[in-house]
């Protein structure tokens, strides 16, 4: 490891990743900053209903657990770590760290970035807002989009863990590249670069070989696939890469898939930075690397995405298995059954789906079986519980021949909602709580400049002082994002 490469992997794509995946990457080889996304939009709206709960959760319980055994094997290999874990609540997950840091004997130096919470006196769509019915009836969560500036200051400041709350999720990266390489805030080509590393790297395992189309035309074993990291220059440049022996595989291809995954156009807008996706050029660098090169930077826009997720109401679910013979004859009789025993609630939604799973000649029932499935949505829980549950039931002995269904009927579940509004960046704070208590507004261009004597000492001063004390060490239950524009997420548990 030289101090003029910075080597940054990722742990977690998504709130229930592979657990072991931090010690994983902390126990594989050298690292230097290792990053974890726990954050996607669904998973803000759980981390919601969790802070109605108990006020003082809100955060990504995991991450705890997994630091049991990993922030000391980080702060044995001198391994800062950041992560969006925080969620709803960064200052209650950094607190915790540091009791989990006194309990287990492992000095750390804690930080957080805070100001994303738009229902927390945050902005609003006028600017502070007064209440939560700012953003609209039902709203649960409401998170500005912020970028890296908040984690480069507290790295800057001897950091050795950072909890964030809802920054980009290549922010992790970002941010942890201002800080080791000293750039300014309009060093626009570098940040890029830096910007479409992370977001190679964010959705852990997707950038060796997972959920790749080709992974059989590449030859690719996917059973165990390692988590990626990128050696990146001080002129934004990468490689892409894993840990010697891991499973899965780094090719141009599996990054180009992760690289095209959640954009849409030549320009990937973000807070810090608009990376030029149209001047990316990867190239194949030796076994299990692809270099990244050539990526352009322009500033980003005036304002910043705000993630809103609420309660559409109550959702419930029946499938019918229909086996044998004359299938479409079968769905017909059922749903007509079934839209008659709902004319009396009438749910504001009624969707019917029939999969065509079966097929001629089955060795066994389950291969001659098509699923027929009925959702029901209404903001009344009553409408889609037991008056949907008890009809489906009763069929039972009185429809098609072969009636059964794939589980029991519930009384119905809680679904949500995701929606995303954009504010001036002005109206959103941006503060960075370093470890010593000190509060850094880093929302305006002007306050990276403050940190002149990080850039100044170089990378050498980050690596060594992210080791200094003795032992010292993130998006829904389903990873990935959902498109702009109200979108339903999958039901509460």
């Amino acid at each position: 490891m030289t101090g003029d490469i910075l080597r940054i992997g990722n742990a977690s794509g998504f709130y229930g990743d592979r657990f072991d995946a931090l010690s994983e990457m902390l126990t594989g080889g050298p690292l230097d900053v290792l990053t974890g996304d726990y954050l996607a939009e669904l998973t803000m709206l759980i981390l919601g209903r969790d802070r109605l709960k108990d006020p003082s959760r809100g955060y990504a319980k995991t991450f705890l657990q997994q630091l049991e055994d990993g922030l000391g094997l980080a702060r044995d290999r001198g391994v800062t770590l950041v992560t969006n874990a925080g969620g709803l609540n960064p200052a209650g997950l950094a607190d915790a760290v540091r009791e989990l840091s006194e309990r287990v004997g492992v000095p750390a130096r804690v930080a957080h970035v805070e100001g994303d919470d738009l229902l927390s006196g945050g902005g609003s769509p006028g600017g502070c807002a007064d209440s939560p019915g700012d953003w609209g009836e039902g709203v649960l969560t409401a998170n500005a989009y912020l970028g890296g500036a908040g984690i480069t200051s507290c790295l800057r400041a001897g950091a050795d863990v950072v909890v964030t709350g809802r920054v980009t999720d290549a922010a992790l990266v970002s941010g942890a590249a201002a800080a080791w390489f000293g750039w300014a805030e309009d060093d626009w080509d570098r940040l890029a670069g830096a910007v479409v590393a992370g977001h190679v790297l964010e959705c852990g395992t997707q950038a060796t070989g997972g959920n790749y189309s080709f992974f059989r035309r590449d030859g690719i074993d996917v059973r165990h696939p390692g988590f990626p990291l990128a050696e990146i220059r001080p002129d934004g440049s990468s490689v892409i890469t894993k840990h010697p022996g891991t499973g899965g595989a780094v090719t141009v291809g599996t990054v180009t898939a992760q690289l095209l995954y959640e954009t849409s156009g030549p320009r990937y807008l973000g807070p810090d930075v608009t990376a030029r996706l149209d001047s990316v050029r990867l190239a194949p660098a030796g076994d299990d690397r692809v270099a990244v090169s050539g990526v352009r930077g322009e500033p980003p826009p005036d304002t910043l995405k705000v993630g809103l997720t609420r309660l559409g109401g109550f959702r419930n679910e029946v499938t019918f298995v229909l086996t044998g013979l004359d299938v479409d004859a079968k769905a017909a009789l059922v749903r007509g059954q079934m839209e008659a025993a709902l004319a009396g609630v009438r749910p504001r939604e009624v969707r019917w789906s029939l999969a065509r799973t079966d097929r001629a000649d089955a060795a066994v029932q389950e291969e001659g079986s098509a699923l027929l499935r009925l959702v029901v949505r209404d903001p009344d829980a009553s409408v889609v519980g037991r008056a949907v549950s008890a009809p489906a039931v009763e069929l039972a002995l009185g429809s098609y021949p072969g009636f059964h269904v794939t589980a029991p009927p519930s009384r119905g579940a809680p679904y949500g909602v995701f929606s995303a509004a954009y504010v001036p960046v002005g109206d959103v704070p941006h503060v960075a709580v370093h470890a010593d208590g000190a509060r850094v507004d880093v929302s305006s261009a002007s306050a990276l400049a403050g940190a002149s004597a990080f850039a100044s000492a170089g990378a050498s001063a980050f690596a060594s002082d992210s080791v200094g004390s003795s032992v010292d060490v993130d998006g829904s239950a389903v990873g990935g994002s959902v498109p702009n524009g109200a979108s339903p997420l999958s039901p509460l548990a």
